[in-house]
């Protein structure tokens, strides 16, 4: 039982809030039982370490079970633990003030972008400038509820590992390949290496989205919450697309405006 807020453990483990801190450790804070969850079922191997404390441990068995049976396959020459904490060091490790019992230490899971582009990809989004981690991780949730065959972060988005962007997506970030880390010129060669139409999703955009073809394969093009696609990002697209707004709202923001791109793909591809 680990009761010693001010242990070194402790210490490293709330360090990674810190981007710097994940960088040099090649490490990142996973919070809540569903992001958890998700971690231990479809990445067992990238996990290092689960905390959790007394009270999540009776309310939820079934994380105590499924953190044990990862914990007892570890594969020779690995080690693997679980951790039980009192709710006092969960909160100082975590970085959300409402933490819920349960967190986890795990190594990234990005791919290289030729990877998420290999294999025919029907349609994927592309994040060129998103620096609101919340807006991050729930466009990673809409690409994954929608069946989107990858997720790519440019070098200029936010950190893929950001705490804040980890909750958000609510375990989809390992539901399907995501690239980080390359520039839009790169990303938009190999995209266009990989047979993809790009589709600028903006505001300012003449053609409507029920009037787009989305039946062959493409990738969305999203800018940032505040301005939008810079204008030399919109003009390598193949074409800017408005989302229709019927009543009196200003605009959608990001997220949600991705996720009707999305959800307009998935339709068309199925």
């Amino acid at each position: 039982m680990i009761t010693n807020v001010r242990s070194d453990r402790v210490k490293q483990v709330k360090a990674l809030g810190r981007r710097s801190a994940r960088d040099k450790a090649g490490l990142f804070l996973v919070e809540g039982r569903q992001a958890v969850r998700e971690l231990i079922r479809f990445a067992p191997t990238s996990i290092r370490d689960v905390y959790l404390d007394a009270d999540a441990a009776e309310r939820h068995p079934d994380l105590r079970e499924l953190a044990g049976e990862w914990a007892d396959g570890t594969p020779a020459g690995e080690r693997r633990f679980v951790h039980d904490c009192s709710p006092q060091v969960l909160a100082a490790m975590c970085d959300t003030e409402q933490p819920q019992g349960i967190i986890a230490v795990a190594r990234p899971i990005d791919r290289p972008l030729a990877d998420v582009l290999a294999g025919s990809p029907k349609f994927v989004v592309i994040c060129t400038n998103v620096r609101d981690p919340g807006n991050g991780g729930t466009v990673i949730r809409g690409a994954d509820a929608t069946g989107a065959d990858a997720v790519i972060l440019s070098d200029a988005s936010v950190d893929l590992y950001n705490p804040k962007l980890v909750r958000s997506s609510v375990g989809s970030l390992w539901h399907l390949p995501i690239s980080r880390g390359s520039s839009i010129e790169e990303i938009f060669a190999a995209c266009r290496a990989a047979g993809l139409t790009l589709h600028a999703a903006d505001g300012v955009g003449e053609t409507l989205l029920p009037d787009v073809d989305l039946a062959t394969p493409h990738g969305w093009v999203m800018g940032n919450e505040a301005w939008g696609l810079e204008p030399e990002v919109r003009e390598q697209c193949d074409d800017v697309v408005r989302v229709p707004i019927y009543g009196n709202a200003e605009s959608l923001n990001l997220a949600m405006a991705a996720t009707v791109c999305l959800y307009a793909s998935a339709a068309a591809q199925n």
